[in-house]
């Protein structure tokens, strides 16, 4: 759930809901405790109000009595008898007062009238009023006033009085306030207790699988059915944390490898040091005694520096390729010449060796690509050296073939050597992969000279792969694409270039 419709609810929490409560609250509370009549019997909040009308409508039906018998006979209230009769017609709370110029001439409840004489109005000459009459409020009571002169001319009063029962009665206003305390509470728990679990649960989780990322506990995983924002957090979070891990794991491979890196280093330099130490020490104890064998044991020692120079050039190009360092100088390089110089060069030593080296070119002699002459030369001499390396033939044999494919150039080297089992293939360009579990001087190697092709062919723009048939021989296939001169521009658009 978003944060916007939270805030939504959260609104309605803390506004709607509260008056809902109070509404259901003050319905209740009216029909169950609100009036206690005199003799201890318990009104609803409904019948309360109906009382309460019923009251006023006796009263009015009353004083239209008195005022038609006060016009057919002007001395009716001085008859006490009529106006004890008139007791019947009145309910409980009300009661009738006759005031004779300022003193109390009769009342048909004396303690009441007793309380509100002092507070009726004074005689105006009215004889009929079709009004609401007066209210009295601190005594809650609602009067009517019908003025009238008695026999011997002194002013008169009638008052018809209704006491009723405040208009809010006290234990409505402490059932009310309980009722509000009660709604607040029930509302602030409802809202505090909804916020813990849909926020501060969520960000608490959070907190904690980040105290974990901290502590270097990169298998900690939330949860990612959250939806709205906290489940984006938790997302970005599991997206972090898988990155961190994968690097990390990344990292302890790389150590792996670079730990395995410098003990193949070491052990495929132990072999040439020690060829070197012992044919130093032959020279050194005169065991070459004859030019022959001195040339010989010289010569030998020369090839083993070589082997060890070739390890340091691929140890340190190796550091390059992983900081992304290889320097390039790419140049318009001739296929036809290029691959003609290399496989010249290459020939001389695969003759010596009794390998026989055929070349194939298929290209015109015009094909041009663009590349760096001494990076591409590095990938030939791996991919050949691989080729020697694995040679278990008596009668080797190395294919160099330089093929047309419309925009691009491919070249293919394919021996006659042992082969690759087909499990092995798909991995032979990763670093540090060999397909001898088992190291030895004649067969040694860092493990990342194809990577090392691979890299140079990738950054080159094109693409390497390898295919082989165990027991009959490999064939590495690398695609470089052609170079194309622009066409020259012609017409109109040609003089707004210039």
């Amino acid at each position: 759930m978003s944060f916007k419709k939270k805030l939504v609810i959260a609104f309605s929490i803390v506004i709607v809901l509260p008056v809902i409560l109070f509404l259901v609250a003050f319905f209740v509370v009216g029909n169950i405790v609100f009036y206690q009549s005199g003799d201890g019997t318990i009104t609803s909040y409904s019948a309360f109000w109906t009382d309460q009308t019923t009251a006023t409508q006796k009263m009015d039906a009353l004083y239209s009595e008195i005022s038609d018998k006060l016009s057919s006979d002007p001395t009716a209230l001085e008859d006490t008898s009529y106006l004890d009769s008139l007791k019947d017609e009145l309910d409980d709370h009300s009661f009738l007062i006759v005031r004779k110029g300022n003193a109390l001439y009769y009342t048909t409840n004396q303690k009441e009238a007793n309380q509100i004489f002092n507070k009726l109005p004074e005689y105006d000459g009215v004889t009929a009023d079709s009004g609401e009459g007066y209210y009295i409020g601190h005594l809650d009571c609602i009067v009517k006033q019908l003025d009238f002169t008695f026999s011997d001319g002194a002013e008169g009063s009638l008052f018809i009085a209704a006491k009723f029962m405040t208009l809010i009665p006290r234990g409505f206003l402490i059932g009310m306030l309980i009722a509000l305390i009660l709604v607040m509470v029930f509302t602030g728990i409802l809202l505090t207790n909804w916020i813990r679990r849909s926020v501060l649960k969520p960000v608490d989780e959070l907190n904690k699988a980040m105290k974990q990322i901290r502590d270097g506990n990169l298998e900690y995983m939330l949860p990612v059915n959250e939806k709205g924002e906290i489940g984006e957090l938790y997302q970005n979070y599991e997206d972090m944390r898988l990155r961190l891990k994968e690097s990390a794991d990344e990292k302890l491979e790389n150590d792996k490898h670079d730990r395995e890196l410098v003990s193949n280093i070491a052990h495929d330099l132990k072999t040439p040091i020690t060829s070197i130490k012992g044919y130093a020490e032959g020279l050194i104890d005169g065991v070459a005694n004859t030019p022959e064998k001195q040339e010989k044991y010289l010569r030998t020692i020369l090839n083993k520096a070589n082997d060890m120079n070739r390890l340091i050039n691929e140890l340190t190009l190796y550091a390059k390729i992983d900081n992304n360092k290889i320097p390039y100088n790419f140049q318009r390089i001739n296929v036809k010449d290029y691959f003609g110089d290399c496989v010249e060069e290459i020939g001389m030593d695969m003759e010596s060796r009794g390998i026989q080296l055929n070349y194939f070119n298929l290209v015109s002699p015009d094909t041009l690509v663009i590349a760096d002459p001494e990076q591409l030369k590095r990938v030939i001499n791996n991919i050949i050296s691989n080729s020697v390396k694995y040679m278990d033939k008596p009668k080797g044999r190395i294919d160099i073939r330089i093929l047309d494919e419309q925009d691009s150039v491919r070249v293919e080297i394919e021996d006659n050597g042992k082969g690759i089992a087909q499990r092995d293939l798909p991995n032979i360009f990763d670093r540090f992969y060999r397909t001898d579990s088992s190291r030895n001087s004649a067969q040694g190697g860092s493990g990342i000279g194809l990577s090392i092709v691979k890299k140079i062919i990738e950054d080159h723009g094109g693409y390497i792969w390898a295919t082989s048939h165990e027991g009959e021989g490999t064939c590495m296939h690398f695609v470089l694409r052609k170079y194309r001169e622009m066409e020259p521009k012609t017409g109109r658009a040609a003089e707004t270039q210039e």
